[in-house]
């Protein structure tokens, strides 16, 4: 069993950064994989980007590539998303989540995930 909770979250202009925390309990996190997902007002949620039990493996999706950058620190049992150069097309309610599975490629997969925290809003303003 694992409980996540994110911080984070806020008030931003484009151009500008945030950086999101998952706090995570649990004995298992250490050996999750970590996933980002965010959801738009009548969308979908969707993938963000995705750690590696290990770190040594990260994943994002084209929208975010090269803005957004996954850490996580097993021993702090948390896992930090970085957000630079946001855009307002980035503005969302931001989840982390947490899986056992070991196939990357699944990574991506909303199903895939076991544990989703309760979410933080991102807004950022044009």
């Amino acid at each position: 069993q694992v409980q996540l909770v994110e911080s984070g979250g806020g008030l931003v202009q484009a151009g500008g950064s945030l950086r999101l925390c998952c706090a995570a309990s649990g004995r298992t996190f250490s050996t999750s994989a970590v996933g980002w997902f965010r959801q738009a007002p009548g969308k979908e949620r969707e993938f963000v980007a995705a750690i590696s039990w290990s770190g040594s493996f990260t994943y994002y999706a084209d929208s975010v590539k090269g803005r957004f950058t996954c850490s996580r620190d097993n021993l702090k049992s948390t896992a930090d998303l970085q957000m630079n150069n946001l855009k307002p097309e980035d503005t969302a309610v931001y989840y982390c989540a947490a899986t056992l599975i070991t196939n990357r490629s699944d990574y991506s997969t909303r199903g895939k995930y076991d544990y989703w925290g309760q979410g933080t809003q991102v807004t950022v303003s044009s």
